[in-house]
């Protein structure tokens, strides 16, 4: 063998992809000048331990890249298993149609069709110092039976464990080794595992109890057509759906209208009192409207435990989106999101707390994943944005609180 052909051997011989040491495995190269009409390139004899050590590799790479294809495929199936679909869209046209609108503030029921755009939902406005309804976008969907509440439900379940005395604004609950939290920050944030545990400590009956003092399970309006009054279950929700936990932290099991959560607020916003809420038809009902209690809350020392909560929702909690659009006024609230049988609900209830009048603002979507609690606050943020710019809260002189409380018709059903 010439010198030039023993240094060939000399240098590493690249086989399959792979660089191979020709000390460890070796290969026979047939320097036999090649028959150019066979074949234009080099023969190479690889050595039986070259072979075995190739076959290995081979079969190596086959078992990788067939663990690599059960991940991806494990991957996808996972995927696909936890797909959620949804079937309803989060945009609609024509939602006003039909809506009677000869009895609302015409400036409120602009800022709220303006707001809502083309999502598919409902915005209802509401003075929570009479329980009059100043705008209902979307009527039909407003007064339907409702809809799982979400963490909107958490209000009620704050005000019950407060009422208890089961904590206070500091208390901090344990939710595991190493984690605590206090009410404020549950509600900011709406932590989930925060209120589930104080829905299993208050147990169902105090939780229902109290929910149904705040309004659920009834008609929130008086005379008001259509309206349907959602439900609220005689007894837990098994265990397998969460039980009494889930229906603290989810509104599992409880169907919730827009102006029950509307009622609700409107009594947090005013220090107590309940009103049927009310819808006028016709101006003419409009000026001889008289509120009307439905009944007294005992809330009014636990409404600064919770407003902290829901100022901090809007200021750096869920509903932070609200400030993109509105922050000259204070405005608290809650959020609420979740998804049954295809279809995703986003809710917000809030109030402006300003020193020239207050307002309750609802929102309920529903639709698909463009659909979700930041945006209905957000929405929300864009209303107050646009009752701001019509002077609103300046030119407004709210009606006096519990107006109605000498008068025995105001209390009646």
């Amino acid at each position: 063998m010439s010198k030039s052909g023993a240094r060939y051997l000399g240098l590493l011989v690249m086989v399959g992809g792979l660089c191979l040491a020709p000390a460890t495995w070796a290969a026979h190269v047939n320097t036999r000048t090649p028959n150019t009409s066979k074949s234009k390139s080099t023969k190479v004899n690889e050595t039986q331990r070259t072979k075995r050590h190739m076959r290995r590799l081979a079969r190596g790479r086959s078992t990788s890249t067939h663990s690599a294809s059960v991940t991806r495929a494990s991957v996808r199936t996972s995927r696909h298993r936890y797909h959620e679909r949804f079937f309803v869209s989060s945009f609609a046209e024509g939602l006003t149609g039909g809506d009677i609108i000869e009895g609302e503030d015409t400036v409120v029921r602009q800022a709220a069709v303006d707001a809502l755009g083309n999502m598919n939902g409902t915005v209802v406005a509401i003075e929570p110092t009479s329980g009059r309804v100043l705008a209902m976008v979307n009527q039909k969907l407003a007064l339907s039976s409702g809809a799982q509440p979400c963490s909107t439900i958490k209000l009620s379940v704050a005000l019950a464990a407060l009422n208890e005395g089961l904590i206070s604004r500091e208390t901090e609950v344990a939710l595991g080794r190493r984690t605590r939290m206090n009410l404020t920050e549950a509600l900011a944030h709406s932590n989930n595992a925060y209120f589930e545990s104080l829905g299993r400590k208050l147990g169902f009956e105090k939780v229902a109890y109290y929910a149904h003092q705040y309004g659920l399970g009834e008609l929130a309006g008086y005379d008001i057509p259509g309206e349907q009054p959602g439900t609220y279950p005689e007894e837990a929700i098994s265990q397998k759906l969460g039980g009494v936990g889930k229906m603290c932290s989810f509104g599992e099991g409880i169907s919730m209208t827009p102006l029950q959560l509307g009622a609700m607020v409107s009594a947090i916003a005013n220090g107590g009192t309940l009103y049927y809420l009310q819808h006028p038809a016709t101006p003419e009902e409009v000026m001889n409207f008289q509120p009307r209690i439905k009944r007294q809350l005992d809330i009014a020392p636990l409404i600064p435990e919770i407003s902290v909560g829901m100022a901090g929702a809007v200021q750096y909690g869920t509903a932070r989106r609200l400030g993109l659009n509105f922050n000259e006024e204070e405005i608290l609230g809650k959020t609420g999101t979740c998804s049954h049988d295809g279809t995703r609900f986003g809710w917000f209830a809030s109030y402006a707390n300003t020193s020239r009048g207050r307002i309750v603002v609802v929102v309920f979507l529903q639709g698909g994943r463009p659909t979700f609690g930041p945006k209905a606050a957000e929405i929300a943020g864009l209303m107050y944005r646009n009752l701001y710019n019509h002077n609103f809260f300046i030119a407004r002189t709210p009606a006096p609180a519990n107006t109605g409380a000498s008068n025995p018709a105001s209390t009646i059903p």
